[in-house]
Formats: structure tokens, C-alpha cells, sequence
């Protein structure tokens, strides 16, 4: 295994315990470094105000909106006004969604995927029934391994597809998708790309040169930030659509897309959290030059490698533990340290109790991810289980995780 980056425990307020506290509850949100919220309580007790001002504090309000759109970039890979912030990904998604609406028409189709979480379904369904379009829907391969099933992807696609939506990794069951064959696919029809990264960004670098999606949609609580939505938009695809906002709001990138007044402090958390990443990267990782995008990207590198040791691990010993079954990808190729279990015993409420009454933090149930859920069978029995991992979790973790699977399953 790759450097230690479970060291990085010590910069997280809420993993200083007495040992009693075990998360591994990642995919559902992390916990977050005490740079992250010294910077939101710093903001609250010094700048606290609304944007646009004449007076100090509004003036450095500013200032944090425009290094959180900086910051963002540096994440992304893309540039500033290209970066919308608002309430979280869900709600991007049903606004730009809205946006599209407007140009549908009933002989249009769009195409979302089984193995998404619903945030990037049920837009797409609305505004299919608004307008009488059609929604065509991706299966997977097979429940073994959950892939993505690019041979259903390419029935599903046709010259009347406007809109191609999907995850670039399964909140569910950790399966990453083949985004850049995707990608592709979708673009040859002269459809919009509008990807979910809200789980993959907490365990892979993001670059948006190399992905070409037309937009794509994350969440900070998800990477060691707050509660805070991102979505980035191709430049052209941002101006030429028309979002839904008030009349004096500005018609320029990216305010046109920010509706209300913004989370500020949530801002501030969020650009300590981006400094967070960009530091594990010049600890651990290799930077290539000294900016906070080299750092950021060296940082998701050794999370990978560092996550990839923490996947095997668990996936060995689950195979010691009889009455349990992995649904999902059974190798650390291709996935994220996310996991959905089932017992043969016991449901997965009961399980995720049992866990919890031994200061473990497990999912259970579907997680928004109801047609996964449907397809594999599991939504009537109460889903699965989910266990997940990130790089401030420790092999001795997941080894106390497996015991209690063991006795509870």
C-alpha cells in the first residue's frame, strides 16, 4: 500500500475520539478538516455580509465569491465563470434541467442510466412528462458487476436525443462508468453530456478537458467541504440557455445561473477544503508545478492508490464472512471503496443498527438510487447495506468493519 494517508486523521476535528467512533459512512458525506470550518466561522465573526456593497465587509464577501468560483476551477479543471455555485447537486440539476425545457419538443428524447442516484433521473423524467418527450433509460450489464451497458446505451441513443445524463461512478455500489466512451457516444448524436460526479470526486481527479462533458454536477460534502452544490457548464451551452431567475439579475457567467443570495460562509468552508486537497497532494503525491491544481490532482492520485490498498483489503476478507454478498464490481479495478452488502439473516436496517450499536457508521437502504435498487431486485427487502470508505479510513478499520459484518449479517 501507498503512503499513509490515514495521517491525515489528526486535521479532522470529529476523528480525534477515544476510539468509539468508526465512519464509514463516506458516500454519504464526509467529515471535514478544522481548516475548513475555522474558515466558515471566520468568515461569520469578520465578513459577514451580502455581495455588492460599498463597505468593507460586503467588499470581501466578494472577494470569497470569487476565489470559491477560483477554487472550483482549480478542482475542475475549467475555468471560473464556468463554475456555478449553489444549494447542492440535486438542485442544479432540476434548474438546468428546467433551462432545457424550454427548447423540448415531443419528438425529442432523452436518455438517463439505471445506476444513477435520482437526482439525475427524476429532472430528466419531469420535464419529459412536461413536454411529452421521450425518456429512454440504460441498463446494466449484470448484477454481478453493476457496469454500465454500453450496447443498451447505444439502442438508447438516436439523432433524436437531445439529452444524454449519467454518473460517472454508482453511489450505491461503487461502479465507475466508461465516461469518456459515453462521452462520445452522446456527442455523435449532437446530444448535451450532463454527468453526476458527486460521488467519483471524492476518489478520483477531475478534469473536464479530458472528460468534455457539457456539464457536470458535485457536491462539497462529499470532498471534505460543506454543504454546498458545484456545477459546471461549457461556456456556450451556459449563455445560450435560458435559466429561470429574477429580473435584475446579471446576464453574464456564471451570476445568470445563481439564483438568490449565495451560501457565503459555505463558500469560504469550500475554498479551505480545495486548500485541504491541494496540501495532501504536496505531503503525499507529486505535484508537477507548485499550483493549487497540481496539488489538488496529486492529491486524487494518491487517494486513488491509497483507496485501492483499503478496496482489496475489504474485498478479501469479505470473502471470509459466509453470509454476506458484495452487489457490485468484486475487484478494486474500476471502483470506488463504496460497497452495498446484503445478509442472509438479517435486513440491512438491522444490520446498519447492530453496526451502529458498536459505534460503526453504515447506509442502508437504496440512498436515492431506486432504480438500481428495482434492478437488482433489492428495493422491496430494504435495499443493501453500504459501506464506504475514504482516505482518512485505515486498514485496522476496515478490518473491525468486516468483523462486525461477520457477526451481523
Amino acid at each position: 500500500m501507498p503512503g499513509d494517508l490515514s495521517l491525515v486523521r489528526e486535521r479532522f476535528p470529529a476523528l480525534r475520539d477515544d476510539g468509539d467512533r468508526l465512519f464509514a459512512d463516506a458516500p454519504g458525506g464526509t467529515q471535514v478538516p478544522e481548516t475548513v470550518i475555522d474558515a466558515m466561522a471566520r468568515y461569520l465573526v469578520d465578513s459577514n455580509a451580502n455581495e455588492h456593497g460599498a463597505f468593507a465587509t460586503s467588499r470581501e464577501t466578494d472577494a470569497v465569491i470569487r476565489e470559491a468560483h477560483l477554487a472550483a476551477a482549480d478542482f475542475l479543471g475549467c475555468a471560473p465563470d464556468e463554475v456555478v455555485f449553489g444549494q447542492n447537486a440535486t438542485t442544479h440539476l432540476f434548474a438546468l434541467s428546467r433551462a432545457i425545457a424550454r427548447d423540448l419538443k415531443p419528438e425529442d428524447e432523452l436518455v438517463v442510466t439505471v445506476l444513477d442516484h435520482d437526482a439525475n433521473i427524476a429532472p430528466w423524467a419531469a420535464i419529459a412528462e412536461d413536454t411529452g418527450a421521450t425518456l429512454r433509460c440504460v441498463n446494466i450489464r449484470s448484477e454481478e458487476d453493476c457496469g454500465l451497458d454500453l450496447a443498451s446505451l447505444d439502442q438508447a441513443i438516436n439523432p433524436r436525443t437531445k439529452v444524454v445524463a449519467f454518473t460517472l461512478a454508482s453511489n450505491a455500489v461503487g461502479a465507475i462508468t466508461t465516461a469518456l466512451a459515453v462521452v462520445r457516444r452522446a456527442h455523435e448524436a449532437g446530444a448535451v453530456v450532463v454527468a453526476d460526479a458527486v460521488h467519483v470526486a471524492q476518489h478520483r481527479s477531475l478534469d473536464i478537458d479530458t472528460l468534455d462533458t457539457d456539464v457536470l454536477v458535485t457536491s462539497a460534502y462529499k470532498t471534505f467541504g460543506p454543504h454546498i452544490g458545484i456545477m459546471y457548464g461549457k461556456r456556450d451551452l451556459l449563455q445560450r440557455l435560458r435559466p429561470y431567475k429574477v429580473r435584475p439579475a446579471s446576464d453574464d457567467l456564471p451570476w445568470a445561473w445563481e439564483t438568490g443570495t449565495m451560501n457565503h460562509e459555505g463558500m469560504a468552508g469550500y475554498i479551505a477544503s480545495i486548500e485541504y486537497l491541494a496540501s495532501v497532494g504536496r505531503e503525499f503525491g507529486s505535484p508537477h508545478d507548485g499550483s493549487r491544481r497540481a496539488g489538488v490532482v496529486a492529491a486524487m492520485e494518491a487517494i486513488r492508490e491509497y483507496e485501492s490498498g483499503l478496496s482489496e483489503r475489504f474485498l478479501e476478507g469479505l470473502v471470509r464472512v459466509p453470509r454476506a454478498r458484495l452487489w457490485g464490481p468484486p475487484t478494486a479495478e474500476d471502483r470506488t471503496p463504496t460497497f452495498a452488502v446484503t445478509g442472509t439473516r438479517r435486513r440491512p436496517r438491522e444490520i446498519a443498527e447492530q453496526m451502529a450499536g458498536r459505534g460503526i457508521s453504515v447506509w442502508n437502504g437504496n440512498y436515492y438510487a431506486l432504480s438500481l435498487m428495482d434492478r437488482l431486485g433489492l428495493e422491496t427487502s430494504g435495499g443493501a447495506v453500504r459501506i464506504g470508505f475514504c482516505h482518512y479510513n485505515t486498514p485496522a478499520e476496515v478490518d473491525l468493519v468486516l468483523e462486525a459484518l461477520d457477526d451481523f449479517a
